[in-house]
């Protein structure tokens, strides 16, 4: 049913007249239009793109005012992906907006030989994707913000709330670059801590159930990454690993909301917030996409839930609880999409 809407979806948006580039308000005020290609439905992108609003509001791009959305959903497919990203360049969008790395590629693909920029948001790698240089200059007409977890500070959050973990495991799609990175970075990282990597690959949400139960049979705990068939299936493993009385931690706030014992994370509301900020200035011709350097949150937010700990018999450290941006009391359950 979810790929029947979206093909409709994209019918609409393929037979749709141009609007916003050129258009004015009854004043005299542009009206801008943006695509935003999201490549999956998940909470973390969904507060990404919220907090992507807000930040162009808080600029003064007001949609239904001066702002026009043209919001459309991958839903996990590279295909898809590619014809929305072709779609917003066929009706001359003055900004493609993508978020998360799969729908930044086919973006930067769509619109590599126009002048129409675009802005990522919730990249893990934008180096490694080949978006930026080492100095995180642009390699193109596009920039954004990277979601980069904090590494070395969940690896000590692990450690302060697990002294005696041997194993930690790390779930990733072969697929995805950005996982890639972040496992490497992990595995570098590991041994300070004291710490082994175990990991194992997966291509598509159906191998989630056998890969969990194979990681748990060699693990004291998972950490969770920024990996989209990984977080769209979180539910999945939670029930897993809760049934063994193994933790799993999270990358941010919403994956601890759902049963995730920790995360040393991102707030995506505010990672969006900052991309909007930075999308409002390419907009008004304050900075040009190709100039601007991408951007990260710099300081991460320790979430607990409290909860969770108790449900698996941990005692979380006074001190964590005392600096905890926020001590979760509850588990919210997902509700189906």
């Amino acid at each position: 049913m979810k790929k029947i809407l979206v093909v409709l979806s994209l019918v609409m948006l393929l037979v749709g007249c141009s609007k916003g580039s050129g258009e004015k308000t009854s004043d005299g005020e542009k009206v801008y239009k943006i695509g935003i290609l999201q490549f999956a439905q998940h909470p973390s992108l969904d507060n990404c793109r919220e907090g992507f609003l807000q930040g162009l509001e808080e600029e003064g791009l007001v949609e239904g005012k001066n702002l026009e959305i043209d919001y459309q959903n991958a839903q996990a497919d590279m295909g898809i992906a590619a014809q929305i990203a072709n779609a917003f360049v066929g009706n001359k969008v003055d900004m493609v907006t993508a978020i998360a790395t799969p729908a930044a590629m086919s973006a930067y693909n769509a619109t590599m030989k126009t002048d129409i920029p675009v802005v990522y948001t919730a990249i893990t790698d934008p180096i490694g994707a080949q978006l930026a240089d080492e100095n995180k200059k642009p390699l193109g007409n596009v920039t954004g913000t990277s979601d980069i977890l904090p590494v070395e500070a969940q690896l000590k959050l692990i450690r302060e709330i697990m002294p005696e973990a041997k194993n930690l495991g790390i779930l990733h799609t072969s697929s995805e670059s950005n996982s890639d990175s972040m496992l490497n970075i992990y595995k570098d990282l590991a041994g300070k801590y004291g710490f082994t990597i175990v990991d194992e690959a997966i291509n598509t949400t159906a191998d989630i159930p056998l890969a969990t139960d194979n990681l748990l049979s060699k693990v004291d705990a998972i950490t969770n990454l920024l990996d989209n068939t990984v977080v769209n299936s979180l539910p999945t493993i939670l029930d897993k690993a809760n049934a063994k009385k193994i933790p799993v931690f999270g990358s941010e706030v919403e994956q601890v909301n759902i049963g995730c014992l920790g995360s040393e994370g991102i707030e995506y509301v505010s990672l969006g917030k900052q991309t909007g900020k930075m999308a409002a200035k390419i907009l008004k011709g304050e900075a040009k996409a190709s100039e601007m350097p991408f951007e990260t949150i710099e300081k991460p937010n320790l979430y607990l839930n409290s909860k969770v700990a108790k449900d698996l018999g941990i005692e979380i450290p006074k001190d964590l609880l005392d600096r905890a941006t926020e001590n979760i009391t509850e588990v919210i359950i997902p509700s189906e999409k």
